[in-house]
């Protein structure tokens, strides 16, 4: 079977690299990979490619960046013109990008099954971007690999039939799982005079808050306050650089506020288990926290990962003031949540490989018309 894996983002890179290992257990898999050119610089693209030896893109479409509208729009054009000429058994796309929309448009438009892996988030706040593209995927989806049972119980809760959802856990987990032992060799430490254990990890990309200068400054200046009782580590995203550029910002930053730029995955994951505490608004950021046993504080309103919140692991900060966002990030130096086991064992690739075998097979319901039962998530 032929399975056209449609990527655009470095978190999509890591998903991505860890259910291709599983498809080359099996030879009756064919991969092709298509780049969107979401992200389109070393930073934030190749530099995945190299460290995870991801197979290298078959297709890259080179779209890169843009208003969403023009942005998707340029994608669905492009992947259909290449399903077009594959005439593959299934598109698989991953999380909430505007590439994932793309392909999974695409897929249903021209009668291709999609899969959607790391399907039935929310955060049920339908200002972001990725909301909307959650949801609309899902419902494009003909199968849903759900990472726990909240995201599959929200996908039940908008009439997605059952038969079609599958509870794989989290592929992230399954990355940690393989890379963290690699990780934990990194230079990085050395090379920026960072002490393992001392200091707070911070990353801020998304739009609600690099696109507001008033939640930009609250974090920013939030940050450089904590930097006064613990070093401060600032990988920063180009949005982000350009937003505090702006503001000008970065020019008074001190010294114990480290900012450098984007890093790969391995570093990051480095840099994360190292941590005493990190500050993100990333989603996958703070499940890597987690797994990583670090405490995580989300500057955001709300987090399409509750089972972090209820486990203990994350701490959810709006950034309304410079001084509750350093009360919170100080609050959570040193503490730890409970084990928890929502994320499944580790092993969510090998369970999507299987499912995607069994439906996709020769004599599959899935490719005549219906969708076969498979291994559903519990009632």
């Amino acid at each position: 079977m032929k399975i056209v894996t449609v990527v655009g983002a470095r978190p999509q890179f890591v998903k991505a690299a860890i259910l291709s290992k599983a498809f080359a257990h099996h030879r009756d898999i064919i991969e092709v990979i298509v780049h969107t050119g979401q992200h389109y610089d070393l930073a934030l693209s190749a530099v995945f490619f190299e460290e995870m030896r991801i197979p290298e893109p078959f297709h890259n479409l080179n779209v890169g960046s843009g208003p969403h509208g023009y942005q998707t729009g340029q994608m669905l054009a492009k992947v259909e013109a290449v399903l077009t000429t594959e005439r593959p058994d299934a598109v698989l796309v991953y999380g909430d990008t505007n590439s994932t929309l793309a392909g999974a448009l695409a897929g249903v438009k021209l009668g291709i099954p999609v899969a959607h892996v790391e399907a039935g988030l929310r955060s049920y706040n339908r200002q972001m971007p990725e909301e909307i593209n959650r949801v609309l995927t899902d419902h494009a989806s003909d199968l849903l690999f759900a990472p726990t049972l909240t995201a599959a119980a929200n996908l039940s809760k908008e009439g997605i039939p059952v038969r079609r959802v599958h509870l794989t856990g989290d592929v992230m987990l399954d990355a940690v799982k393989q890379y963290g032992r690699i990780a934990r060799n990194r230079k990085i430490f050395s090379e920026f005079g960072i002490e393992p254990g001392r200091f707070v990890l911070a990353t801020i990309h998304r739009a609600e808050n690099t696109d507001d200068a008033d939640r930009l400054k609250i974090i920013f200046t939030a940050l450089v306050k904590v930097s006064s009782h613990f070093p401060v580590v600032l990988p920063l995203h180009p949005r982000t650089r350009n937003a505090l550029d702006r503001l000008d910002l970065l020019s008074t930053a001190p010294g114990t506020l480290t900012v450098m730029n984007p890093v790969g995955y391995l570093d990051m994951l480095a840099l994360e288990a190292g941590a005493s505490v990190v500050v993100t608004d990333s989603g996958g950021v703070q499940k890597e926290a987690c797994f990583c046993g670090v405490p995580c504080v989300t500057v955001r309103d709300e987090t399409e990962w509750p089972e972090l919140i209820d486990a203990g692991w994350n701490t959810l900060a709006r950034p309304l003031s410079r001084d509750s966002v350093v009360a919170a990030i100080l609050a959570s130096i040193g503490t730890r949540g409970a084990e928890t086991a929502a994320f499944g064992d580790g092993s969510a690739a090998t369970k999507i490989a299987a499912v995607l075998r069994q439906s996709l097979g020769p004599r599959s319901a899935l490719r005549h018309g219906s969708v076969p039962s498979g291994r559903t998530i519990p009632q």
